[in-house]
This record gives structure tokens, sequence and C-alpha cells, in this order.
């Protein structure tokens, strides 16, 4: 069973790498400003972050549950509920 500290870990850990992958195409890549093919996009932004939606499958390989509906459904949304 993976521990409420162990989950905090793994997303910290997550949470950095993501950071910087989304700095580095920043700092290397010269994309277009602004909407080029004029359709409309949303605005808002997630409510989940990339780090948090990469970190639950992660978990879950470290978890004993046999599936990841399982694994979902048990832990992370008791876990949200907290």
């Amino acid at each position: 069973m993976i521990t409420k500290d162990k989950v905090i870990e793994i997303f910290c850990v997550i949470d950095e790498f993501d950071k910087n992958l989304n700095a580095e195409p920043a700092k290397n890549l010269c994309l277009p400003a602004g909407d080029t093919d004029g359709r409309q996009r949303r605005s808002r932004k997630g409510q989940v972050s990339e780090s948090e939606i990469m970190a639950v499958p992660v978990c879950c390989h470290f978890g004993s549950y046999r599936t990841f509906k399982d694994y979902y459904l048990c832990f992370v949304r008791c876990m949200a509920r907290d």
C-alpha cells in the first residue's frame, strides 16, 4: 500500500520535471503569437494540473490494486475527499 507521504514525494518529483519540461520548449522554439487558424479555443484554466495528471498513473503502479479503475475509485477519489 502506498502512503500519502510517498504520493506527495512522487508528485513533487513529477512537478519539478514538468516545470523543466515546459520551460525548455519556451526557450528554444519560436512559436507564432496568437491563434493562426481562426478557431476558438478555451480560455479557462483547467482544474487539475499536468503534474497531478501524471502522478496518478505513476502512483497506481506502486499500489496493490489489480486495475486502474479500482485504484482510481478506491484511492484517488477517497484522497480527493480528504
